[in-house]
């Protein structure tokens, strides 16, 4: 039979791992966020330069004037 204090350290070692994981989880989770907010932004130059280039810079600034009604 296990004793009250063996319980107990089982205990904390399960969440000492469990909190490890949701740190590596989330540590994770941000990087791929980095990476999709470059990916973002470099979609928006290239979009805004086809833009320019197709239609025109009164297009472009057409397109930039509505981004705060998205």
């Amino acid at each position: 039979m296990e004793s009250e204090s063996e319980v107990q350290t089982e205990t904390s070692t399960r969440t000492q791992r469990f909190a490890e994981w949701l740190m590596t989880r989330e540590e994770r989770r941000q990087e791929k966020e980095s990476n999709l907010e470059g990916l973002i932004k470099m979609n928006l130059i290239v979009s805004f330069l086809t833009l320019g280039m197709v239609g025109g810079f009164e297009s472009v600034r057409l397109a930039v004037s509505l981004i705060p009604y998205l």
